[in-house]
């Protein structure tokens, strides 16, 4: 038997006699069911408001500040529980490896979750426990050992394995949160409310880093906290902890996912009707009673004992790990060639990043951090670093200003003309900073790095989200069913982010051992080398959507 919308009617009862006790309750969660469908299949979510849009957009605020706290102290934790140096390239590389390796599965898996929370939220809840559980343990692993262990060798030991592994935790995390929070942004947004979306994520990514850096510059020692507390560090992760649980909470509440089981043809059908009647949730209703009849003859033209939209999941699911590698080796040609760009775009951005304030203090104020503590060398070393700080404060400033400029600029000069003047910006000043190093004009030079910062975070997502609109509206015109035997939003957001952990790969093997060799100028001059090859990469081989 198939159901239609006059057998349903028939089997439901007056509406007069539904409870409409629980309607306000619930009334946020229809609205996320109940979107415009299409004729054709085309599901269309609704326009957000802007007040969603900035809390959806807090999750990369509180993930920036955190990352502004890593940079900080993360250095000065590992040198204080004495990590040897032979082991600091393994604590960079280890988390971006099993970043490469796993963030293609989890967006992929993320693309057929059945959670009836949504398919985004529960991986980027379990990745935001996952980063709060690596801070604690890098921040306060030496002061927890401490209270355990009494020997001090066992002591130093454990120290080292605890703040290690808080580091690589808090790094695998905090990369591979963004992907989820790219598709979650893409599936409840319509294509207007996209672009809206990726530059408050921008403009909220450098007010994060801004905050962070500025919390970490201050002397907390001579404050209450630092009295009442352990030491410093403790008081930072307090701070950072506390931001980043108001910042998640505030995203996982802003904007309600659609459950991927009701976007099932016959679920759409029983949504239409339900409409009508303002019952107040689909499940409700099932427990009920008042669709057991109907949810009976779904099953019968399904596997015994099994609702054709449960089965039609768990096939896809156990084809996504089989599949997987093929999917990603058979991506378009433009998917491709953009992946390749954002990994140009990485490579110089990290190989500017790292090393900044080291260039700073040894480069610009020509000092040494391998000279006596209570020496004059290093002690301007130290004086370089910290205005080397300030520096990356600048950085995250411009980066929030340019997120907003780009906005008034894409109508103008389009995505190319945004990708093109990232990439070649960037490569001109870390050149000019390279070949001119003085104090003022590098630190007004910081400022284009916060445009290529905003620029990899928005344009090339934004392609991404304009490839899947094109690839639907083809899919339209041929009579298909939008969304029907394609790759989800998850997996594609999963790939580009995948280029972030291979830029750290690359630059963990390669890089360091060109700094031990040439010393800290060469980081600059290779960054600005690599923006400007990626520039004509942007130009010449990344497809526009016209």
């Amino acid at each position: 038997m198939t159901l239609t919308k006059e057998s349903f009617h028939g089997a439901l009862p007056p509406a007069s006699e539904v409870t409409k006790a629980d309607m306000d309750s619930t009334r946020e969660k229809e609205e996320a069911l109940l979107q415009s469908v299409t004729t054709s299949g085309a599901v269309e979510p609704r326009k957000r408001a802007v007040g969603r849009l900035v809390m959806h957009s807090m999750a990369m605020f509180g993930r920036e500040f955190c990352y502004a706290v890593e940079a900080a102290f993360v250095t000065p934790v590992l040198l204080s529980v004495g990590l040897p140096k032979n082991l600091y390239s393994l604590v960079w590389l280890i988390s971006p490896i099993l970043g490469f390796v796993l963030q293609p599965v989890v967006g992929s898996a993320s693309d057929h979750c059945t959670c009836s929370w949504g398919r985004r939220r529960p991986y980027i809840l379990g990745l935001g426990i996952i980063m709060l559980l690596g801070m604690a343990l890098y921040l306060n692993g030496d002061v927890m050992i401490s209270a355990f262990i009494g020997e001090r060798d066992n002591r130093r030991t454990w120290a080292i394995v605890i703040t290690m592994l808080g580091v690589v935790l808090f790094d695998f995390a905090a990369d591979f949160i963004d992907g989820p929070i790219k598709a979650y942004l893409f599936d409840v947004c319509s294509h207007q409310d996209k672009e809206k979306g990726l530059h408050y994520h921008a403009l909220f990514t450098g007010l994060g880093g801004a905050l962070g850096y500025l919390t970490g510059a201050m002397d907390w020692g001579q404050t209450v906290l630092g009295y009442s507390l352990a030491s410093e560090f403790q008081v930072i992760f307090f701070f950072a902890a506390l931001v980043f649980l108001v910042c998640l909470t505030v995203h996982l509440r802003s904007i309600p996912e659609v459950p991927l089981r009701y976007k099932n043809e016959e679920t759409k059908i029983l949504l239409e009707v339900t409409e009508s009647y303002k019952y107040s949730t689909i499940e409700e209703e099932i427990k009920n009673g008042y669709l057991k009849s109907t949810c009976t003859e779904i099953k019968a033209a399904a596997k015994p004992g099994k609702c054709a939209v449960m089965s039609h999941t768990e096939d896809q699911r156990r084809m996504t790990l089989k599949s997987l590698l093929k999917t990603l080796l058979s991506m378009p040609s433009h998917y491709r060639y953009l992946c390749v760009s954002h990994l140009f775009g990485w490579m110089a951005f990290l190989s500017n990043m790292l090393f900044f304030t080291d260039f700073m203090g040894q480069v610009v104020y020509q000092g040494s951090p391998y000279a006596p503590h209570n020496s004059t060398l290093y002690l301007t070393y130290k004086t370089g670093v910290e205005v080397g700080c300030w520096g990356l404060c600048i950085n995250a400033i411009s980066s929030s200003v340019y997120s907003y400029l780009q906005k008034i600029l894409l109508p103008y000069i389009g995505l190319k003309g945004l990708y093109f003047i990232g990439y070649l910006l960037f490569g001109l000043g870390t050149g000019l900073i390279g070949l001119f190093p003085n104090v003022y004009s590098t630190l007004a030079l910081c400022s284009l790095f916060g445009v290529m910062s905003s620029t990899l975070y928005t344009v090339p997502f934004h392609l991404i989200a304009e490839y899947h609109r094109e690839e639907e509206s083809l899919k339209l015109q041929d009579g298909e069913q939008a969304g029907e035997h394609r790759r989800g939003k998850g997996i594609d957001c999963a790939a580009l982010t995948c280029m972030v952990q291979l830029a750290q790969i690359i630059l963990g093997v390669g890089l360091g051992l060109l700094v031990s060799v040439a010393g800290s100028a060469v980081t600059v001059i290779s960054a600005s080398t690599v923006a400007l090859i990626g520039c004509c990469f942007v130009a010449f081989c990344v497809r526009y959507v016209e």
